[in-house]
């Protein structure tokens, strides 16, 4: 009996597909927002690059929170390979951050939240840096909280608070 599970188990470990991680790519012109369809590289702050199983291309997003967003609301992300953000840390511009070699895993990074930068779509950001010195820096700079991923309460990845609420009566 055991020989047969061993066999069946071996069996089965041979038809599980073999799916790669695939790198960041390129942000180039043609590169489109997945929430509003706009061109990406034209909006300030950091970006990001989602990829899923079956899919060929990468689903674009002009700032770091859509990104969050996407991936934790129901309906939405499918099968995730990999999510990469822009490590500002890296960055040369918060207008204009250079695309190349700048990209990082998303679960790897360090955020700045509630600082006083807004993101693509003029939004509250989840700015991400692969260096935590680099992270406390920009605090001091911009004001916020450096958090890991894993600490990013949906709270703050779907709602906002400030000067964007509404006056209530």
């Amino acid at each position: 009996m055991r020989l047969l599970i061993s066999i069946a188990l071996f069996l089965l470990a041979g038809c599980q597909e073999d799916i790669k991680t695939p790198d960041p790519v390129q942000l180039t012109r043609e590169s489109e927002g997945h929430y509003c369809n706009m061109i990406v590289i034209d909006h300030p702050g950091p970006k990001a690059q989602i990829f899923e199983k079956d899919r060929s291309q990468a689903i674009w997003f002009t700032s770091v929170r859509d990104a969050l967003a996407y991936n934790i609301l129901p309906g939405e992300a499918q099968q995730i390979l990999a999510i990469y953000v822009h490590d500002m840390g890296q960055a040369n511009s918060w207008n204009k951050p250079q695309d190349h070699g700048i990209w990082i895993k998303a679960e790897q990074a360090f955020y700045v939240i509630d600082s006083n930068k807004r993101g693509g779509m003029g939004a509250k950001e989840t700015i991400p840096f692969s260096d935590r010195v680099a992270a406390d820096k920009f605090v001091q700079n911009f004001g916020g909280r450096v958090v890991a991923y894993a600490d990013i309460s949906p709270d703050y990845i779907l709602g906002d608070t400030g000067e964007y609420d509404v006056a209530e009566d």
